[in-house]
């Protein structure tokens, strides 16, 4: 049941505490990712007290707005409107208004439009503030069972095969967890390039995080692809993470081989050299004569 109407000078339904008096500036405020009990208090508040939010999509924002009461304009703020409407959203701020930046779910600006914003709001000296909550890549790294102390976020992979291979040779060598979003469509086609570019690394796929049909998948890279070829293509919002380098992995004659021969199936040699020698640190003109001699058939 949805908190009671209330104005702006008022506590809302049952928080602990009375709204907080903000003040002009711009507001990042995050949303649920999927449960919508998971917003903060705070979020609330600045979300109230906000002259206007800018949403992603405001039919999916609306949706949250309405289960707590909150009756602050909408209006749209996305990849494909960001550069016409960022000048008089900056207009609006330098005049003392208080807006707030939200994203379809989770912290804006996490593979979210928004980054020009703050940083042209930040260069005129308006103010940005964070009400900080619900993000993605940390609950999947929580629930994950990999490493945390160090972790990297690398976003969707590109969508064709090739440059998405040449992004996770790239990233091999990296000494973190790292952490993917991937649509549902790609999955299988993605771990099976992450399978052969990171090696026998043990993984984790989370799908519908805080959702009625939240799953979380742990195992080696390679078993993950060959169930989602399988199983085809799941449904709903994905995380895949992969943990860090195993201590002492290295690359020895032969497993510089048989990734060459994996690389050279795929495409060129000059390819196949470049994705080795990124995944594995060795010199690129070492590999590239090594891949030569395999093409040659030596």
């Amino acid at each position: 049941m949805a908190p009671p109407e209330q104005s702006k000078d008022e506590t809302i339904g049952s928080w602990p505490q009375p709204l907080q008096q903000f003040g002009p500036g711009l507001y990042i405020v995050a949303t649920p990712i999927g449960n919508l009990r998971d917003v903060t208090f705070r979020a609330l508040d600045a979300l109230t007290a906000a002259d206007v939010i800018l949403a992603e999509d405001t039919r999916v924002t609306r949706r949250l707005l309405d289960a707590y009461g909150v009756k602050t304009r909408l209006s749209p703020y996305h990849e494909h409107n960001a550069q016409e409407v960022r000048p008089g959203i900056l207009r609006q701020l330098a005049d003392g208004a208080r807006v707030a930046l939200v994203s379809d779910a989770g912290t804006p600006l996490v593979s979210d439009p928004g980054y020009r914003l703050v940083k042209e709001a930040a260069e005129q000296g308006i103010a940005v503030y964070a009400a900080p909550g619900a993000s993605a890549p940390l609950a999947g790294l929580a629930v994950s069972g990999l490493p945390t102390d160090r972790f990297l976020f690398a976003g969707f992979a590109p969508h064709k095969a090739g440059p998405r291979r040449q992004t996770f040779a790239e990233l091999a060598a990296v000494p973190a967890t790292l952490i993917f979003f991937e649509a549902p469509s790609r999955l299988a086609a993605s771990l099976t390039d992450m399978a052969e570019a990171f090696g026998p690394r043990e993984a984790c796929v989370t799908r519908e995080l805080t959702k009625a049909f939240e799953e979380t998948r742990r195992a080696p890279l390679a078993d993950l692809a060959a169930h989602y070829a399988e199983a085809g293509a799941p449904k709903g919002e994905i995380v895949v993470l992969v943990g860090p380098p195993q201590a002492g992995q290295a690359w020895d004659a032969a497993a510089v081989d048989a990734a060459l021969d994996r690389a050279l199936a795929r495409g060129t040699v000059k390819d196949a050299a470049a994705e080795v020698a990124a995944a594995s640190g060795l010199p690129k003109r070492q590999v590239y004569a090594r891949a030569l001699a395999l093409k040659d058939g030596a």
